[in-house]
């Protein structure tokens, strides 16, 4: 059973943090102040590490998971009480955080009598945190921590390892193809490495052992070992000898020896022959490490075999050039009809009519996973077969992971790649549970809204959005989801999250209060006693929209809407005065939703009315003073009230299908990141010098009104624009694209100094044409990966140039025009 603490670490965190903040404001200078929030401060850690070591217990009892219950919605209205009391005293003017805030507000504090007011609230969270920690001493939670040795569990692996060869299905071809590869003979005859690596339940096992079987006679020794979550260094290198040995002066004594002395023997049993080794389940690099040193690099075609779930691991198991890494895949539909139909009918017997459109449904939530097919076939086989009892279990494979003994081992499997996780890691992975089977989850989205819920710090050299980006990249590296589509710069576009794992993410967080889904009638409300902390609305109708509305929803800190139309069954956003994020992508009909109520949402960090049809943004927006990110795209909003530049946390303005003006004071909000879309020549002169002054600025996408090009109001806008430009390059600016624009601009381009050093993607439109490359691509653009322009003429002397700095290019020959010059790579590289 997996470990309870993961949601709570996740609320400690951020709360910790906050008090942190108020420590260092003025308000913690007032009499007897700081010293009741060093007290919380002092008590949170220390339940802090008590849930560190709860969450190394294996199968923690219903008491520990009562316990962690306590603290983590503790852990949330602690949190929620600072939030208000804090937005009460600002009223909701100031947005320079806690410190700035205290500095201006402490007299007022002292005046308002507000030093009672909180000190009356931290009276009440003392007292809740007595009951929690004599409920700890009754409960004597911490005998448990320090005696809990475990339960003893069964291999879920052992099956793969004796299955037989005629039950296997879609194997065939890997089989033969690895077998081969693993026989092919080089001329230096060195060792080589496979390393089949893919998500649990795949059969990586099951394929590694019939190659192993295969190709096992053509080798001198041969052995197959597991290496588990939990490796015994030690046990391992004895398993190898004792499998490889066939002398008694090897194996007699052979408990008695030390590790370093059973790595010296198996290496010396091993180095002149030529051995085939499976080690099977690696979860770290450290791991492989620790065993790899005992198989020597000997010069008899020795091969060895690895399997892992991590493709991290994988890399580290196959360093040289003929080593093979084998990425395994799900079974193909044709494969996975076959294995569900023999196991349920046998090979002579057809599928009923009835049952065939709920058996592919069952099918396509198994999604060609191996492990999933059986699980379902052993649940399925004590049902009758009448379609009534197949849709049940179709609809309750989710609850049924926790408590049918069917689906216990597919259980299992799964579990230990979440187990495995950190608990930073199991954060960001329950929040997956927001999206529905099969839906693709964008990565920008999904790390934006890891940033705005709090579940992500800075640490040291890496900003947030840096650290965020690395736990996305963490869950593919461990086979948690599915990479979608790979960009120019190499970065992954978005990801899919196979239909059981999501099962099992969805069951952990119904475990840990941490996502409500509303998903029709597999909808589960989950415990009375908790607050909804975070809403997925998946699908509702108004049955739900009713039992929705009856729902506590004052402590919602999340609202993420998949449904195309729901909103009519919306609530108030009234409702909802701790939201972080607000999640509207998609939702149609939201233009008669009331959005009265907006400017109360005084935590919103994260709103996205992407592809709705909303066509106005409601008035009250421009009092979000926490908003720092707001995505318009694919709505038809024509322009930003004036007084967005009041919200100074914004980083990322994604805007609508309309060319907005660059809004008057825009220098103020430094702490943009991206902005698209912006008109430099209907804007001002002095909003487009104001682009100068955003000192975080990476990504700027702009358009030129190319009418009246040659007048001096538009030269007076590409000149600005340019010096903004300028200034723009010396800080962290990494992709410029720039919709039309004149030849005057371009040749104002051409002076483009400093050079931008931060420089990954530049593009141009189609409206204007260069007769040369422009003088600022240089070899010094080292970190250039993307340019699109439109050459009229192209150069020997340009392409050198453009090879020396740039990973991929496109130009235009507008006309296109032969040239006689050798050319350094293919022709399917451009676009001409």
């Amino acid at each position: 059973m997996a470990p309870v603490v993961t949601a709570v670490m996740g609320a400690l965190g951020p709360l910790l943090g906050k008090i942190a903040d108020l420590l260092a404001g003025e308000c913690s200078r007032l009499k007897g102040v700081r010293r009741e929030i060093r007290s919380l401060q002092s008590e949170f850690k220390g339940m802090h590490g008590a849930l560190n070591k709860y969450a190394r217990l294996e199968d923690p009892d219903d008491q520990v998971k009562e316990w962690v219950s306590l603290v983590r919605e503790l852990a949330y209205d602690t949190e929620d009480l600072f939030d208000k009391f804090v937005h009460r005293l600002s009223k909701g003017g100031d947005d320079e955080g806690f410190k700035e805030f205290f500095r201006k507000t402490a007299r007022r504090l002292k005046m308002l009598g507000a030093r009672r007011g909180i000190a009356n609230q931290i009276d009440d969270l003392k007292l809740r945190i007595k009951q929690v920690k004599e409920l700890k001493t009754s409960y004597k939670l911490d005998d448990v921590a320090s005696s809990n040795p475990g339960q003893a569990t069964v291999d879920p692996r052992l099956a793969a390892l004796f299955a037989e060869g005629s039950h296997l299905v879609g194997i065939d071809g890997p089989i033969d193809e690895l077998a081969r590869s693993m026989l092919e003979e080089e001329s230096n005859h060195h060792r080589r490495v496979l390393s089949i690596v893919g998500f649990g339940g795949l059969g990586k096992t099951t394929l590694a052992n019939e190659v192993y079987r295969k190709i096992q006679g053509r080798f001198d020794c041969h052995a197959f070992v597991s290496v588990s979550q939990k490796p015994d260094t030690k046990k391992i290198i004895k398993d190898l000898i004792s499998q490889v040995s066939c002398k008694d002066e090897f194996t007699k004594d052979l408990e008695s020896w030390v590790e370093k002395k059973s790595i010296g023997k198996l290496r010396e049993l091993l180095q002149d022959k030529r051995y085939l080794l499976i080690i099977d389940d690696i979860w770290s690099i450290l791991a492989w490490n620790a065993i790899n040193c005992a198989f020597p690099e000997n010069n008899s075609s020795s091969r060895i075999i690895t399997t892992t779930r991590i493709l991290e691991v994988a890399s580290s198991c196959c360093p040289a050039r003929d080593d093979q890494i084998y990425q395994m895949k799900p079974l193909s539909d044709n494969h996975s009809g076959r294995l569900f139909f023999n196991r349920i009918f046998g090979p002579d017997e057809i599928c009923p009519d009835m049952l065939i459109e709920v058996s592919n449904t069952i099918l396509k939530k198994c999604g060609g996973l191996p492990l999933a097919i059986i699980s379902i076939t052993c649940l399925l086989a004590n049902r009758p077969r009448v379609k009534e009892e197949w849709e049940k279990v179709k609809r309750s494979i989710g609850s049924d992971l926790d408590g049918n003994h069917s689906l216990e081992g597919m259980k299992n499997i799964l579990s230990m790649s979440y187990n495995d996780l950190p608990p930073n890691l199991k954060t960001v992975l329950l929040h997956l549970s927001n999206f529905p089977e099969d839906y693709v989850i964008d990565r920008e989205r999904l790390v934006r809204q890891w940033i705005a819920e709090g579940f992500i710090s800075e640490e040291r050299g890496r900003s947030c959005q840096e650290v965020t980006e690395s736990y996305f990249y963490e869950l593919i590296n461990k086979s948690l989801v599915q990479q979608v589509d790979i960009r120019h710069d190499g970065k992954v576009r978005a990801c899919r999250v196979h239909d059981m794992m999501l099962e099992l993410i969805i069951s952990k967080s119904i475990e840990e209060n941490f996502i409500t889904v509303v998903n029709g009638s597999q909808t589960v409300w989950g415990n009375s006693q908790c607050s909804i902390r975070r809403l997925s609305i998946q699908d509702i109708d108004q049955e739900l929209a009713s039992v929705l509305a009856k729902k506590d929803l004052s402590n919602l800190r999340s609202l993420v809407i998949t449904a195309s139309r729901c909103i009519k069954h919306l609530p108030s956003l009234t409702k909802f005065e701790t939201l972080r994020v607000l999640d509207f992508q998609a939702c149609r009909g939201l233009e008669v939703y009331d959005m009265d109520g907006i400017e109360n949402l005084f935590q919103l960090k994260y709103l996205s009315f992407r592809r709705t049809d909303i066509k106005e943004l409601p008035s009250g927006i421009v009092m979000l003073h926490d908003l720092e990110m707001l995505d318009l795209r694919g709505t038809t909003i024509k322009d930003l009230p004036a007084r967005i530049v009041q919200l100074t946390k914004q980083q990322h303005v994604l805007p609508g299908n309309h060319v907005w003006k660059i809004p008057i004071g825009i220098g103020n909000m430094t702490n943009l990141r991206e902005i698209s879309d912006f008109d430099i020549t209907t804007s001002s002169v002095g909003a487009v010098k104001e682009l100068g002054s955003l000192i975080n600025l990476k990504v700027l996408h702009v358009r030129f009104r190319v009418k009246g090009a040659e007048s001096q109001e538009c030269k007076s806008h590409a000149e600005m624009f340019h010096s903004s430009l300028c200034k723009l390059g010396s800080y962290k600016l990494q992709s410029v694209h720039i919709y039309g624009g004149t030849s005057y601009l371009f040749e104002l381009l051409d002076f483009w100094s400093p050079l931008p050093s931060y420089l990954q993607r530049f593009e141009m439109g189609t409206d204007c044409c260069l007769s040369k490359l422009p003088k600022w691509i240089t070899p010094g653009l080292t970190s250039l990966a993307y340019l699109d322009i439109n050459l009229s003429v192209i150069t020997e002397e340009a392409l050198v140039i453009l090879e020396s700095c740039l990973h991929y290019f496109l130009w235009h020959f507008v006309p296109a025009r032969s040239i006689k010059t050798g050319l350094f790579c293919k022709a399917e590289d451009f676009n001409v």
